[in-house]
């Protein structure tokens, strides 16, 4: 809390993985409180994991793909009212790289419909069905050849610690 009294302010982290494969990018179709939306792969950073790892991580469950990062896309906030009317705000770390076949047996997590390919003009033109504004922001990063080194996200060992 603050001088004032006031609730100190913090965002949930989340971290995306954003896949090109011949033009088109992998993208979850999952159900949320405000209905169908469309999204990266992406979720919440848990506690003792890298963002790196979490991108990983939310990539096998969304997608049943194993996720190798290549590159840092970005670090992105963005703020929204939830179906309740509720503000939140997110800061979500980006990496874009490679994906493997889908595991034939792997069950996608609770809430995901279907994994789909989409060029960038599809993706652009759902708009209004994606879950954060920040999905069509880092497709357009990655379109436009943003990338930062893996190396510019770093997890000191007390956050591997502080997290078990």
């Amino acid at each position: 809390m603050s001088a004032m009294g006031e609730t100190r302010w913090k965002p949930s982290v989340t971290v995306a993985a954003v896949i090109e494969h011949e033009g088109r990018y992998l993208m979850v179709e999952e159900q949320t409180a405000a209905g169908l939306c469309l999204n990266t792969p992406a979720g919440h950073l848990e506690p003792g994991e890298s963002p790196q790892q979490g991108a990983v991580r939310e990539a096998m469950e969304e997608t049943g793909r194993h996720f190798t990062p290549t590159a840092l896309l970005g670090v992105y906030l963005a703020a929204a009212a939830d179906a309740e009317g509720t503000a939140s705000t997110w800061l979500r770390v980006a990496f874009c790289g490679h994906a493997s076949a889908p595991e034939p047996q792997r069950a996608l997590d609770a809430g995901i419909v279907r994994t789909l390919w989409m060029t960038p003009a599809e993706i652009e033109a759902s708009r209004a069905r994606h879950r954060s504004p920040l999905v069509w922001r880092c497709v357009q990063d990655h379109l436009r050849g943003q990338r930062f080194e893996l190396s510019a996200v770093v997890m000191d060992p007390s956050a591997e610690r502080h997290g078990a």
